[in-house]
């Protein structure tokens, strides 16, 4: 069974820090980027940020301020997502998908498989 499972969220205050796992099973999470992608009422989805197959990272929320880090541990099936100085509008469900396609595109369309999400709450 193809499955992605995020885990790592939780509520923290403004500045703290966070780190998403999102973990493959039925399928080689080698063979595909990996995007995260978060969703809140007001914006909807928005593209966090995507690493390729050969480990080439995009971040795309956090505007390159450095506080967000995607990385990819083939061995273990899981790539991760490094959230520092958080703020309250970082708070959103957030979610892995995966592109066969190795595109990192910023559209979820480009994705075959998604997870369930895993909610994370900053508090001011």
């Amino acid at each position: 069974q193809v499955q992605l499972v995020e885990s790592g969220g939780g509520s923290v205050q403004s500045g703290g820090s966070l780190t998403l796992s999102c973990v493959a099973s039925g399928f080689a999470l080698e063979k595909y980027a990996i995007g995260w992608f978060r969703f809140t009422p007001e914006k909807e989805r928005e593209d966090v940020a995507c690493i390729s197959r050969s480990g080439d990272t995009f971040d795309y929320a956090d505007n390159e301020r450095g506080r967000f880090t995607i990385s990819r541990d083939n061995a273990k099936n899981t790539v991760y997502l490094q959230m520092n100085n958080l703020q309250p509008e970082d708070t959103a469900k957030y979610f892995c998908a995966a592109d066969g396609t190795d595109g990192c595109g910023r559209d979820i369309g480009f994705y075959e498989y998604r997870g369930q999400g895993t909610q994370v709450t900053v508090s001011s």
